[in-house]
This record gives structure tokens, sequence and C-alpha cells, in this order.
């Protein structure tokens, strides 16, 4: 039995939910999510949420709950709180500056590192050398995050690029005379 999928989804009252068959469509401050739910899983709607059981015994219908049901609760999570993930920059001369709707990098290249922020993104720069990405859909957050990261990645002997908050740069050793 999965012990994520077995947990009920708690639908708040300021997430409306339109249920058309498998088709799930949440919508909260003008903003709209659908998923398609697995012919393999029961979709039943309880007085605080939804609740989801595999049709069968199958491998894919015990893999497929838990990530249905991760993805729901994370859709409606969004929807009311948001998600969010910080960048820093480590490195000299490395800075970030927001102006409209563009990201503008300086990593260490003859050329700036401009990103054109999408809809329903806010990009901000607290501090010249930390980025705060957030919006309402977890994946596309983590994606922006990742992106971003590919122009300067951490490197291991001095630790300079652009990292998580909070994560951890394995260091390795330097050249020894």
């Amino acid at each position: 039995m999965s012990r994520v999928g077995k947990h009920e989804i708690k639908i708040p009252s300021s997430v409306q939910l339109k249920v058309d068959g498998r088709h799930l469509e949440f919508s909260a401050k003008g903003i709209v999510e659908s998923y398609q739910v697995s012919d393999s899983l029961v979709l039943e709607r309880t007085e605080g949420g939804i609740k989801l059981t595999p049709l069968n015994d199958t491998r894919f219908a015990r893999s497929i709950w838990g990530t249905t049901q991760r993805n729901l609760s994370n859709i409606v999570h969004g929807l009311t709180t948001g998600f969010s993930t910080s960048l820093d920059l480590v490195g000299v001369g490395y800075r970030a500056a927001v102006n409209g709707n563009k990201l503008t990098m300086q990593l260490g290249f003859s050329h700036d590192v401009v990103f054109e922020i999408p809809q329903h993104i806010t990009i901000k720069c607290e501090k010249p050398t930390n980025i705060v990405v957030s919006g309402h859909n977890k994946q596309q957050v983590n994606q922006i995050c990742a992106y971003l990261r590919t122009h300067r990645p951490p490197e291991p002997y001095k630790g300079k690029g652009v990292i998580r908050s909070g994560e951890f740069v394995v260091r390795k050793e330097g050249k020894k005379k």
C-alpha cells in the first residue's frame, strides 16, 4: 500500500474544484490548473477533498497512485501558498538584477546573462547576490532554478557558482606542490 497515496487531499475553501470524469480543474486567485487522472486510479470526492485508490493491484497502478496524489496536493498547495526557491550567487563580481520582466545576471562572462521571466512567475533580487524564484507551479519554479544554475554550476575547488540556498557543495583539495 502506498504511504503517500492513501492520504486524502484536503481542498481549502479558497480553491474551487471542477471534476469532469477524469479531468480535474483547480482554480484560485484567477489561476487555473488542470490535471488528467490515470485510468488505473479511482477518484472519489469526499467532504473535505479528494481520495484516490488504485483500480487493481498492478505495479503501474500502485506506482502512479502516490505520484498522482503528490501532484494533486502540489497543485492545491501552489494555489493556496505557492512555492519559492532561493539561489545564491557565490563568486567575485557575481550579481543579479531584475529590470521589468528580465533577469540580468553577471556571472564572470564577457556578456550578461539575460533571462525572460515567464508569466505567473516572480523573481526578486533582495540582495545583488540572492535570487528568489516563486510561483504557483512547483515544477516550473524548480525548472527555472535549474536553468539559471546551468549558466554557472557550483564548482568543487573554490565553491563559486549559482547555488541553491542551504545546498552543501562538496569541496575538493587543490593541487599540491
